[in-house]
C-alpha cells in the first residue's frame, strides 16, 4: 500500500486483517499510506465520538472518524515525528473515559530475550508494568502474554473492555507467546482470553494459565495481580531449614475447607487458618503441615485434585498474600509447609487447559496416552519441552514466591506406567516394548535434580502404589531423585492386621514384618493420610474390630507402633480425635468430641505425646534407613501375637518397643535386651492419661538372663492391646 487508498478500502483492508497474528501492522499510529504524514487507527466497538489528545502536550489532533463497523481512523499529514497520544472516548452508554491507545507499546509484544524457561511465572500471565513514557512520564497498566502457537488469532477481553473481544487483539511472537500491554487495567479486574484456532473457530473462552488469582464458578474468570508488596518474616527459618534426613519428621496433612469452619459453615481464611491450625499444629507436636492441593480447583469436591489455576492460591480461603501470611506464621512457630502437588493430569473443562488452543498444547494427542479413562481427566505430554518447562516452573513457584518447603507428588503411579488403570489393547509399549512411561521418568527425573539445584533446602515426597524401585535414589543411580515416599505398603499391611478380629491376628502376624524387610530400601514416609480412611472401610476407629473400648485401645496401640516404626510420620487430619466418622469435605472434623476428658481427647493427648517422644528420642528418627538403627527382638510371638524390635541412634542409644495386640493381659513376659541396667517406661499406651486400664511397670533392672540373642533380660507386664516404649535409664 504504497500510494493513497480510501477510508473504505482501507477499512476493509483493515478488517480483513482482524485474526492475523500482528494487530500492530495496522492499529496504532503509522506512516500514512501517501507516504504524506500518519494516521491512526482504534477498533473501539461501543464507541460513539473518539477524540484524540497528544500525550503530554494535551492537545486535542481531531475527532476520529468512523471508517466502517467499530474501526476509527484519523489522518495527520503534517505531522512528521512520531508521538504518544491519548483517546478521549465517548461511549454508547453516556460514558466518558480518557485511555491510553495500547498499539502505541509495541515494545511489548516482542519476543522475550532471556527469558528463563524454568521461571515462566516471572514472565507470563498478567503482569503489573509501569511503563515511562519520554523517561519521565508513569504509564501504569498491565502485559498480558499467552503461550498458544497454533491460534489464529487470541484477544484479551474483560471488566475493562466489556468482554469485548475486538478491542484488545494480542501480537503472536516467534516464541508462539501472545502480548499485549493494556495501560490502566487496574489491579483484581477480572479477565479471559478469546481464542480462534488455526480454521478460525472461536473456541470456549479460556482463564490464564499463569493467573495469580482465580475467580470462583460460574465465572471462573482469571483476576489481574497486585503489585506484590507482601513483607515476610519468616528469614530465621528460611536461613536455617535443611532437608537433612536424619532429623525428625512428623506431618500433619490438612485440607483447609474442612479442618474447621466458621459458625456460619463458611470456610476459614488462609489468615484465620494461620491464626487457629498452626498454633494448634504446634501445640500437637508436629514438625509440618501439609495441604491437601491449594491451587485454585473449580470442583470442590475434587479436593483439590483437578486443578486449573495452576499458579493462583484458591480464591475460597483468601488472596495470594493471605497465603504468604500462613506460611509466613508457620515458620515463625517453627512449622515447616508441604503442599500437595498435581502433574499427573488436568481437568478437560472447557476454560482450562485442554486443547488450548485449538490442538493438544498440553496434553498427548492420542487418547491411549493423553486421556485418564477413570478420571475422565487429560494427561500431560511429557516429552513436550514447554509441558515441562511449564510444569518445572509450577513447582518451582511455589517453592520460590510462597516459600513452600517440599512438595507432595500425587498420583505418581498414573504417570510411571502406560498401562496405568488401561485394559489389554488400551496402551501401547514403549520403544523398549515395556510399559514403563519413559519420558514421564525423564522428567520426573529433569523436575528432582532442577530443586536439588535451586532449592537445595527443599524436598519432593512421592505417593506410589506400585513398589516401584529406586525412587528415592538418584537419577545418576537410575532412580527417580525424590527424597522420600510414601510407603503405602505399610499402610495396608498394617491397616488389615488391625482390622482382623484379635483371635485371628495371630495366623496374620507377618503382616507387620512384611514392611520391615524393605523398609531400610527407601527413604520412607508412613502415611495414615486421606485415602486411607473415607476410600477404605470407614473412619480409623471403627476400623479397629471389637467393643468401644477395644477399639480405642487397638488404635492407641496401632499409633505407638507408627510412631516406633522405621520412616517418618503422616497423619492425616483427625486421626488425633479418634472419630467414629468419616472425614467430610462439607463440614469441620468433629471437635466436639474433645471438648471434654473423654476417650476422644484423651487420644489427642497421646498423639501429642507420641510426637514430643518421637522429637526428642534421636533413636526414633536418626537412623530410619540404616539397618543398624533397627533390630528385631521378638517376632516369633504369633501365638501371644506380641512383637518386639529395638530402635538405635548414632550415639548407641536405643529404645526398646513391645506391641501385645489382643485383649489379653500378658503377666511375666520375660523379653530380652541389648543393654544391662535399669529400664523404665518412656510411654505405655494403656496409661489412664490416655483412656487405658492403667496397667504399668516400675522402673526394672535387668537380669543375666539371656534371651532372644541378647545376654541380659527383663520382665514385664504387657498391657491388653497395647504399645510400651522403654529406654534404659540407669547403667
Amino acid at each position: 500500500m504504497n500510494q493513497y487508498t480510501s477510508p473504505a478500502t482501507l477499512a476493509r483492508w483493515t478488517c480483513q486483517q482482524q485474526t492475523l497474528p500482528y494487530p500492530f501492522d495496522t492499529l496504532g499510529l503509522h506512516p500514512h499510506p501517501s507516504g504524506k504524514g500518519f494516521v491512526i487507527r482504534v477498533r473501539y466497538p461501543s464507541a460513539l465520538t473518539i477524540e484524540v489528545i497528544e500525550f503530554p502536550k494535551k492537545k486535542s489532533l481531531g475527532q476520529m472518524v468512523k471508517i466502517e463497523e467499530d474501526l476509527y481512523q484519523l489522518e495527520l499529514p503534517r505531522r512528521r515525528v512520531p508521538f504518544n497520544y491519548q483517546l478521549n472516548i465517548l461511549r454508547l452508554d453516556g460514558q466518558e473515559e480518557r485511555v491510553f491507545d495500547p498499539y502505541q507499546f509495541q515494545e511489548y509484544s516482542q519476543e522475550l530475550i532471556g527469558a528463563e524457561p524454568l521461571a515462566l511465572y516471572r514472565h507470563r500471565g498478567a503482569i503489573p508494568t509501569r511503563h515511562l513514557i519520554n523517561g519521565r512520564h508513569p504509564v501504569d497498566g498491565i502485559v498480558f502474554s499467552v503461550y498458544a502457537p497454533n491460534a489464529d488469532s487470541v484477544s484479551v477481553l474483560g471488566s475493562f473492555n466489556q468482554w469485548n473481544g475486538r478491542m484488545h487483539a494480542m501480537a503472536k511472537a516467534e516464541d508462539g507467546v501472545w502480548r499485549l500491554f493494556i495501560p490502566g487495567v487496574q489491579a483484581e479486574s477480572f479477565y479471559k482470553y478469546e481464542i480462534h484456532d488455526s480454521q478460525q473457530r472461536k473456541l470456549p473462552l479460556k482463564s490464564d494459565p499463569f493467573a495469580r488469582r482465580n475467580e470462583q464458578w460460574p465465572g471462573l474468570a482469571s483476576i489481574t495481580p497486585s503489585v506484590e508488596d507482601y513483607s515476610w518474616q519468616d528469614a530465621q527459618w528460611m536461613r536455617n531449614r535443611s532437608r537433612d534426613t536424619d532429623k525428625a519428621l512428623s506431618i500433619y496433612e490438612v485440607h483447609p475447607g474442612s479442618w474447621k469452619r466458621k459458625a456460619d459453615g463458611g470456610f476459614m481464611t488462609f489468615r484465620e487458618l494461620a491464626d487457629q491450625l498452626i498454633p494448634y499444629v504446634q501445640e500437637m507436636g508436629f514438625t509440618h503441615i501439609q495441604f491437601m492441593p491449594l491451587s485454585e480447583h473449580p470442583d470442590y469436591e475434587s479436593w483439590g485434585y483437578q486443578p486449573v489455576g495452576f499458579f493462583s492460591p484458591s480464591s475460597r480461603y483468601g488472596s495470594p498474600d493471605d497465603l504468604k501470611y500462613l506460611v509466613d506464621k508457620s515458620h515463625q512457630l517453627g512449622i515447616g509447609v508441604i503442599m500437595d502437588w498435581v502433574p499427573a493430569q488436568f481437568p478437560a473443562d472447557d476454560h482450562g487447559l485442554a486443547c488450548f488452543d485449538g490442538t493438544p498444547l498440553y496434553e498427548y494427542q492420542d487418547p491411549q496416552r493423553g486421556w485418564h479413562p477413570q478420571w475422565q481427566a487429560h494427561i500431560y505430554d511429557y516429552g513436550n519441552k514447554n509441558v515441562q518447562d511449564f510444569l518445572i516452573s509450577n513447582a518451582l513457584f511455589w517453592l520460590d514466591e510462597f516459600h513452600i518447603d517440599g512438595l507432595r507428588i500425587d498420583a505418581l503411579s498414573s504417570m510411571l506406567y502406560l498401562s496405568y488403570d488401561r485394559q489389554e489393547g488400551e496402551w501401547q509399549t514403549n520403544p523398549l516394548g515395556g510399559a514403563e512411561h519413559l519420558e514421564a521418568i525423564r522428567f520426573l527425573q529433569q523436575l528432582n535434580n532442577v530443586v536439588n539445584q535451586q532449592f537445595p533446602d527443599c524436598f519432593t515426597l512421592a505417593e506410589e502404589h506400585t513398589h516401584w524401585p529406586n525412587i528415592t535414589a538418584s537419577a545418576d543411580e537410575g532412580g527417580l531423585g525424590f527424597h522420600y515416599v510414601w510407603n503405602n505398603g505399610w499402610q495396608q499391611d498394617s491397616l488389615n492386621y488391625m482390622r482382623r478380629a484379635p483371635e485371628q491376628r495371630r495366623f496374620h502376624h507377618n503382616q507387620l514384618f512384611l514392611s520391615m524387610i524393605y523398609s531400610h530400601s527407601e527413604r520412607y514416609i508412613l502415611p495414615l493420610d486421606h485415602g486411607s480412611e473415607p476410600l477404605t472401610q470407614g473412619a480409623l476407629l471403627t476400623q479397629m474390630p471389637g467393643n468401644p473400648e477395644e477399639q480405642f485401645a487397638s488404635l492407641r496401640a496401632y499409633l505407638g507402633y507408627l510412631f516406633t516404626h522405621t520412616g517418618k510420620k503422616s497423619l492425616f487430619m483427625g486421626t488425633e480425635l479418634a472419630s467414629p466418622n468419616e472425614w467430610s469435605i462439607h463440614q469441620s472434623l468433629d471437635w466436639g468430641l474433645v471438648c471434654h476428658d473423654g476417650p476422644h481427647k484423651k487420644v489427642q493427648t497421646l498423639v501429642k505425646d507420641l510426637n514430643h517422644l518421637y522429637r526428642t528420642t534421636p533413636a526414633l528418627y536418626q537412623m530410619d534407613q540404616s539397618q543398624n538403627g533397627f533390630s528385631w527382638v521378638v517376632m516369633d510371638d504369633h501365638g501371644q501375637s506380641v512383637f518386639a524390635f529395638v530402635r538405635h541412634d548414632l550415639s548407641g542409644r536405643s529404645v526398646l518397643v513391645i506391641c501385645n495386640m489382643v485383649p489379653v493381659l500378658r503377666n511375666n513376659y520375660r523379653i530380652g535386651v541389648p543393654f544391662s541396667g535399669q529400664w523404665s517406661e518412656r510411654l505405655n499406651t494403656d496409661h489412664s492419661t490416655y483412656g487405658g486400664g492403667d496397667i504399668r511397670n516400675p522402673a526394672v533392672l535387668s537380669t543375666p538372663a539371656g534371651m532372644h540373642g541378647y545376654n541380659q533380660s527383663i520382665e514385664l507386664t504387657l498391657p491388653p492391646l497395647s504399645t510400651l516404649i522403654l529406654e534404659r535409664t540407669k547403667e
